[in-house]
């Protein structure tokens, strides 16, 4: 645990923010190497089948995991105002929460791989490989669950540590599982997507083993378990705007996906590819966001509002630094990077556009997310949602739209929407933090009596 409401801003944000951002980098390793192994060592079929999943396993994790974000802010809330009755029944009820979300994703999303597949326009020389893989992963949803939901849980107490230490044996695992599977056993993308199962459930076992051995917060005894009405009302409250547009994200990922689709398998590898990379790109500027989060939610508690203005402008000032390297890095090795998912030439070449045209943008995306980690932190989910929307739905799409069927711009035409979107998004919210209204949506105060000494 660490309580970021004391010391330099800046200092307190890095240390707390560096173990997240080695975690998410394991964390994208893991996710990139299913898609490394299979586009290498099985082919370019087989990577745009891994890729075509991964919008429907995010839309089926996105609403319970806003949720579950919920649970972290009133976490780190109660954690800022020392209340630890309160702090011990979210965590129980989160825990309750997961299992049951859990169970009853696993069996919807099995059932409903041959319609997903079926709505997605998945070609049919891949769409054997994709029922495969997207099935097995779907299953799993209880361990994939609990695997991220303790992780979000752990942040919102300020430790950033453990969920790292878990991310770092999952990924190790995965990378050993996947070359068992896929190249020596012959498992093609199940092979994949076993290993990425089995990962997941050996971390989130590691984690509750860890956790009942020690005095940790995070304990897991049915006995001492709790449903609290109102604190799940209030995880609702602040996770369902979260949630809702976590889901509408993943739609709108799936609808890009599909238009991405109309353009064959070679742009789907491409596609699959290079979101992988954005992907690891971006995470620095996800990661001050998410880091801010927790950061606003516990200064927020301890009615530190100032505070949080001076962590919000020195994250601004990281992310200037870290997107302009991240975008020379990216727009100028973008065809060396491709070329380590597959030999295609072609689909080395559609993936090195994306790249170029996407990576100019990471700037503007870096200060949209650490714009909306302060309004998260601080219970106000809402504009978050709003902003999602308009930079989706009214700019993304139909951009990707326009671009490619009235501009005749091909896969590029996707590809500059996305930036469209995020320029949009990083206005309004801009906009919006610079209001100040966010500060009033704070749900938890530090009694008087808990008042810390300075």
């Amino acid at each position: 645990m660490k309580d970021l409401t004391r010391g330099d801003e800046a200092g307190t944000l890095i240390t707390f923010a560096l173990p997240m951002l080695l975690g998410n980098i394991f964390q994208q390793f893991y996710n990139m190497v299913d898609s490394f192994v299979v586009g290498r060592f099985v082919g370019t079929n087989a990577l745009a089948a891994v890729g075509v999943s991964f919008p429907v396993i995010f839309l089926l994790v996105a609403l319970i995991m806003g949720i579950t974000m919920g649970s972290s802010v009133l976490i780190s809330q109660f954690f800022g105002a020392k209340d630890e009755r309160r702090l011990a029944h979210t965590i129980g009820t989160s825990y309750i929460f997961l299992f049951v979300a859990g169970i009853l994703m696993s069996v919807l999303g099995f059932l409903a791989v041959p319609l997903i597949l079926n709505i997605l326009a998945v070609p049919q020389d891949i769409y054997a490989q994709a029922k495969s893989y997207m099935s097995i992963i779907l299953g799993g949803m209880l361990i994939t669950f609990g695997y991220n939901g303790v992780s979000a849980m752990l942040r919102g107490v300020g430790d950033s540590k453990t969920p790292l230490y878990l991310l770092i044996a999952a990924s190790l695992m995965n990378v050993v599982l996947d070359l068992v599977f896929v190249i020596v056993f012959h498992w093609g993308v199940a092979g994949a997507a076993w290993a990425t199962l089995i990962s997941q459930a050996f971390s989130f076992i590691m984690a509750m083993v860890i956790f009942n051995r020690t005095e940790s917060q995070m304990k897991f005894e049915l006995n001492t378990l709790s449903w609290d009405k109102e604190i799940f009302g209030n995880m609702i409250r602040i996770g369902l705007p979260t949630g809702l547009q976590q889901t509408l994200v993943s739609l709108g990922m799936m609808m890009l996906t599909r238009i991405v689709n109309e353009f064959g398998t070679a742009t789907m590898a491409a596609y699959a590819a290079a979101s992988r990379i954005d992907s690891f790109a971006s995470m620095p500027a996800m990661n001050l966001g998410q880091a801010l989060m927790t950061f606003t939610g516990q200064n927020m508690g301890a009615g530190k509002t100032e505070r949080v203005r001076k962590g919000h402008r020195a994250a601004i000032v990281m992310n200037i630094v870290i997107s302009l390297s991240t975008t020379l890095l990216v727009t100028l090795a973008g065809k060396w990077l491709m070329g380590l998912f597959t030999t295609d030439e072609v689909v080395i070449h559609i993936g090195s556009r994306y790249l170029l045209i996407v990576g100019l943008f990471y700037l503007v995306f870096g200060v949209m997310f650490i714009n909306n980690g302060v309004m998260r932190g601080a219970g106000d989910v809402f504009i978050p949602m709003i902003s999602s929307l308009l930079a989706l739905w009214l700019v993304r799409i139909p951009s990707a739209l326009l671009f490619t069927k009235v501009f005749g711009m091909g896969s590029e035409g996707i590809w500059w929407s996305i930036p469209a979107g995020w320029l949009v998004g990083f206005v309004f919210t801009t906009w919006y933090y610079r209001t100040g209204k966010w500060k009033t949506k704070v749900l938890v105060r530090r009694p008087p009596h808990a008042e810390e000494v300075e």
